[in-house]
């Protein structure tokens, strides 16, 4: 008894010292321990979540392509389980892969059947980031939508979003939404501040009527229309009452994605304003492209390029786009050169375009100079995309 007392005491000192050495090791070597883990997973969710975790571990010990491979390996594996797409798209995002971030996050929505705020709103983050404006703002929106427009940071992203393609006020009107919803929203809160003073519609002010035997004062046809240009900043924009609610009516049908019912409002504000109202009339392009009716969208975008493309540059862009979906690339070029020359700081994504549209006309050089640029601006925001060198490689190759 005695005996047996002394082997089964020894036997429980060995079994704790090698479970120390075995705890002890994989403190030391948590990437292993990861591995086992996932190795012994045998729910998707749960090796995906440790997979996410394996690859941020390797990316903190500077093994960023074997991170990606961890990534790619769920992606690839294509089970049930939208929080870890939405995860995994965040790490790919984090990383700079944007093109794997977008469809991990749409496999995510897809798998909610579109019910997936957060991941539309990351997604159209991410599609904003590569220019993909039409891409985004239907993100932004339909993220705007699952929460019944309360949700502060899709509202500051699509203020962003308006930002960008020259639309102030909606932009404005956005991060004061944002602010409504989260009050501590501070990126909004600065949003607004620098925003504020940027051009607004609003609603044209009737002159005050003239007042009889008033001497040593301007005619009172002069008098009303200073007072109408002080009331408002130089370069606001006015509308009289009935144009200003068509446009109104026309933004809430295309924010809910009636676009047949904003195209009417939007006309109905240019057949008051004498065919031209640049906010409508690129408003008015964004529907009409969104129901592939190009030429009449291209008709809008023409007007807006011509009168006033250094005010409204993004109609350029669009423009750039509808030349190259025709096959006039020459076109297409001009455009995209004058959008990459017209913003400050620049768009890497437009350079990207330029590259893209120069390679098909033949042009390997000046296709390799707009992607250097692409790669160089890229690399002043963030961690590079992994395919840039392979797509410099090959449009050099072209280019001797």
């Amino acid at each position: 008894m005695k005996i047996y007392s002394r082997l089964l005491l020894v036997g429980l000192v060995v079994g704790l010292f090698f479970g120390s050495v075995v705890a002890q090791t994989q403190a030391d070597d948590p990437i292993k321990a990861l591995r086992d883990q996932i190795a012994a997973a045998s729910m998707v969710p749960d090796r995906n979540r440790l997979q996410l975790k394996l690859a941020e571990e390797l990316v903190k010990t500077g093994y960023k392509t074997e991170a990606l491979k961890e990534l790619f390996q769920i992606l690839n594996a294509n089970g049930f389980d939208p929080i870890g797409y939405y995860n995994l798209g965040n790490a790919f995002a984090r990383l700079g892969e944007s093109g794997s971030a977008i469809t991990a996050y749409r496999r995510a929505i897809e798998q909610r059947n579109g019910n997936y705020s957060r991941a539309q709103n990351n997604l159209g983050v991410v599609l904003l980031r590569e220019g993909r404006w039409d891409e985004a703002y239907d993100a932004f929106n339909a993220a705007l939508r699952i929460e019944n427009f309360h949700y502060a940071e899709a509202s500051y992203n699509l203020g962003r979003l308006y930002a960008a393609r020259g639309q102030s006020d909606l932009a404005v009107r956005e991060w004061r939404r944002a602010l409504l919803a989260d009050p501590k929203h501070s990126a909004a809160a600065q949003a607004l501040a620098r925003g504020e003073d940027e051009p607004e519609i609003v609603v044209e002010r009737a002159s005050p009527p003239a007042i009889a035997a008033r001497p040593a004062k301007a005619p009172a046809a002069t008098t009303g229309a200073r007072t109408s240009a002080a009331l408002r900043p130089a370069k606001t924009l006015a509308l009289d009452q009935a144009s200003f609610d068509f446009l109104q009516r026309a933004r809430a049908a295309s924010e809910r994605g009636k676009m047949q019912e904003a195209i009417e409002n939007f006309r109905r504000v240019l057949n008051r304003q004498n065919g031209y109202f640049p906010p409508a009339n690129l408003e008015l392009s964004y529907a009409l492209l969104s129901l592939k009716r190009y030429d009449e969208a291209e008709a809008q975008l023409l007007q807006v390029s011509q009168r006033d493309g250094a005010r409204y540059p993004v109609s350029y862009f669009h423009l750039a786009r509808l030349y190259e979906l025709k096959g006039e690339l020459k076109l297409a070029e001009a455009a995209f050169s004058q959008v990459v020359d017209a913003y400050v700081p620049a768009n890497s994504q437009f350079l990207l375009d330029l590259s893209r549209v120069r390679e098909k006309q033949g042009d390997f050089k000046g296709a390799v100079e707009a992607m250097e640029r692409y790669v160089k601006l890229t690399e002043q925001q963030g961690p590079k995309p992994a395919w840039c060198d392979q797509r410099l490689a090959e449009l050099r190759a072209k280019a001797q």
